[in-house]
Formats: C-alpha cells, structure tokens, sequence
C-alpha cells in the first residue's frame, strides 16, 4: 500500500519535447499546458482518468504508441461523466510520428464531438482511448463521421506506451506597456494613406517600386494584396484569387498595379505574387523561378510549372533588366499559427531564398499574418498586438529562425472574413507597407541610378 501511494503521489513528468508542446500549443492558441494525468503512473482505467481530469475545463490527450507515433484530441468542454453526447466547435484530433509535423482534424459541421461517460475519452465515438482499462486505443470506421480520419496516422499500432491528458489554459498574456508604439486613429490610418500616395523612389528611372511576396500555401500573400486594395478602394476587395486550399491558388506570377480609389492614380507600387512554397520537391514555387523574378526576367502572368524552372528567352537574357523591371524588397508572408509547424523542409527553403537575396542585396521584411488567431487576446482586440507576450515571443521566433532583426517583422491581419473595413486592421496593414516602401528605397539608394 505504502509503495503503491508512493507511485500514485510520485512528480508527474511531461513526455512531450519542448518542440512538441510549442507545436501543439500553436494549434490551439496562446495556452499553457499543465499535466493532470498520465497512465503509467496513475494506471489506464477510466476511473484513474476522471478522478485526475472530471471538471478541469479545457484539455489535450495525448497518446504515444510503440511505434513512434503521438496522437490525441482536444476538447473545450469538461469531463463531467453527464452521460450526454457534447457539442464542441472547438474540438479537434491530432496526430504525428516522431519528427515530424502533426497534423490536425476539427470536429466536422453539426455532429457530437465526443460522448461523455464514464469510460475512457472518446471522440466523436470513432476514437476510444484506455480501452476497456488497458493501455489500448480502439477506432472506428463509421459512415457518418465526427472527425475524418484520412490523415489521422498512427501507424495501425492500438497499444499505448503512454497516455497523458493536459489541463489548457490562456497564459497571461497582456504587457504592462507595448513593445511597439502605434497610434490606432482615424487621423493616423489617413496620415499613412497620404504619405502612402506620395511616396517616390528616389531613382528617376524607377516609376513605381516592386514588391516581391513569398511565403507557403495559405499564408496570405494574395491576402495582403486584397487587403491593401480594398483600404484604398473605399470597401472590402476580393480582387487576387485567395483561400485556404492545401495546395496554391496562385499558379502565375502576377504584378497587381494599385490605384487610388476606382479609376483614381496609381499608386506608387506593384505587388508581385507568387506561387506558394511547398514541402516537397517538384511542388510550389522553384527557387530557380524566384531568382529569375528578383532579377526582373519573368513576365506578368508567367505560368509556373513546378517541374521546370523558367527559361529566358536568349535575346532578352542576353540584357540585364533594368533598375525598374527587378524586386526591389522581399516579402516574406508566414502565417502566425504556423511557425512552429513549420517543416524542415520548408525552412530549408526559405533559407536558400535568403540567401539569394541577400547576395542581389535586396531589402527584406517577413509579414506575419493571422496574428488574431494566434492570440485570442488579439482575437478579441487587435490593439492588443503589440502588448501580447504570446505575438512578441512569435516574432522572436520568426526573427530567430528566418534571420531577420525583429525590427523587420510585421504582425498583420488580412480581410478575409469581414464585410466591412476596420480601423485597427488597417493602421497594422499600412504600417506595414510604409516600412515596404521604405526598405524598398534604402535598397534603391544602395544600387543608385543603374
């Protein structure tokens, strides 16, 4: 008795790396996870689970299995053993082998996240963990599914080596003062506009500066671009084909000229988007096209293919482009909620493209999107960007990784949902693309009149 206490009562010790917590953490927000429960050491029968975890509000299960896979799920709602069958927008599955980057499921439209009983966590009644009160995970195959399983990997292997659940909770997450000083008025987004619309190249033969957007699938390059003309337009644009498909909207290079207003001048810039990066080799943008498109060789409406890099015709490529025709600053658009999701692979990529224009010298910013759902904090309110510990310690990370001072990383948030513009998204935006224009100059200085 003595040494089963001792067992029971024994410090719990999170199985998780850190880089597996930090990612996990990313798919449900700025939150902290405390362990409750782990099946080694308070033994896998449902009444070990519920006597640890009943009524503690949001938690994380996460199963390990002997074949180096982590899978689980996450509710909103308690364990309370009601008997009832709960509705939970906010659940979702996850699943990864080790090393590599999870993958998460949300709970499909209008069906039960999971069945609140006295037995083990279950999800959608598809996904039963400690099983019968072993070590097991039991899936079900069903026609009308809570969760669908087709990337949901656990390598067929249904005995636990581990099981543990995690208390979630909102870390606190508000600075006493702000990071960076913005002005959210009305005066200063028409103060931004208007320094904006004057800004010239310092260049003479440079008539509007070229602006160069990378980024992965779904970042919101396109996004940027919408977002930036519908402030100018008056009203919410969709004028970039944008949305959160798994692979690129975008399949040409296009330069996107903006004006002041329907039919008003043009303003002094181009927005040039690109095809998403991807993972794999032979899919999304090649780093050979983006060299040719920083030294102005590929035309508007150019369509990638992914399998063969551009070839300039000889006569033109036997003349360099002119100051006009190349990037003069590179944007790179990451999605906040993905940073730490973020593949090798990809890393390797951005980091190659870093290197090529750092060689070109071109000016350089990384875009940090989606900062509202990263923080529910600035979910809420969008002035609380810059007093966020959860977005500062983002940008760090963005900063660290990519290698670019935190001075040149932007927190933004893109229209994509709204109907109507917002002074706060807007001041973020046109912040961000003054300090564009600006590096865009410096970069312009640097080359002088070629």
């Amino acid at each position: 008795m003595h040494s089963a206490s001792k067992i029971y009562n024994a410090p719990l010790t999170s199985r998780l790396t850190e880089k597996q917590r930090q990612q996990l953490c990313d798919m449900m927000g700025n939150l902290e996870l405390t362990l409750l429960y782990k099946g080694s050491v308070h033994g896998y029968q449902a009444s070990a689970f519920h006597q640890r975890c009943d009524r503690q509000g949001p938690t994380l299960l996460v199963a390990y299995n002997r074949s180096g896979y982590i899978f689980g799920g996450y509710t909103s709602v308690d364990y309370a053993q009601s008997g009832q069958p709960i509705r939970d927008d906010q659940a979702f599955l996850f699943s990864a082998q080790d090393g590599k980057d999870p993958v998460g499921i949300r709970v499909n439209s209008g069906h039960y996240a999971r069945y609140d009983d006295a037995e083990g966590p279950n999800f959608g009644q598809q996904l039963y963990f400690c099983y019968n009160n072993h070590p097991l995970v039991k899936i079900e195959f069903i026609l009308n599914e809570a969760f669908s399983f087709h990337s949901f990997s656990y390598g067929y292997d249904t005995w636990l080596s581990e099981c543990e659940v995690y208390k979630v909770e909102q870390r606190s997450a508000l600075l006493q003062m702000p990071w960076r000083n913005v002005l959210w008025t009305a005066e200063r987004r028409a103060e931004l506009m208007e320094m904006i619309r004057n800004f010239k190249p310092l260049v003479t033969s440079v008539s509007r500066f070229r602006i160069l957007m990378i980024g992965p699938v779904g970042a919101g390059k396109s996004s940027f671009f919408n977002s930036i003309n519908s402030i100018f337009t008056g009203h919410v644009t969709n004028k970039a084909m944008s949305g959160s498909a798994g692979t690129s909207l975008t399949v040409q290079f296009r330069t996107y000229p903006l004006k002041d207003g329907c039919g008003g001048k043009p303003l002094p810039f181009v927005l040039c988007d690109t095809m998403g990066l991807e993972d794999q080799s032979g899919a999304g943008l090649d780093i050979e096209d983006i060299s040719s498109i920083l030294q102005g060789h590929i035309p508007d409406r150019y369509t990638f293919n992914p399998t063969t890099p551009f070839q300039p015709d000889e006569q033109k490529s036997s003349r360099p482009a002119s100051l006009q025709e190349k990037i003069h600053c590179v944007v790179y658009v990451i999605d906040s909620t993905k940073i730490s999701l973020m593949s090798d692979k990809l890393q390797e990529k951005l980091a190659s493209i870093r290197r090529k224009v750092n060689s070109l010298g071109i000016a350089q910013i990384v875009l940090m999107t989606k900062v509202d759902e990263a923080c529910p904090l600035v979910e809420e309110n969008l002035q609380s960007v810059y007093v966020s510990s959860y977005i500062k310690s983002k940008v760090q990370e963005v900063s660290s990784g990519l290698g670019v001072p935190v001075s040149c990383v932007l927190p933004v948030k893109n229209y994509s949902q709204e109907l109507e513009l917002e002074l706060n998204c807007d001041v973020l935006l046109l912040t961000a693309l003054q300090q564009m224009l600006r590096f865009a100059n410096d970069y312009l200085d640097d080359v002088g009149p070629l």
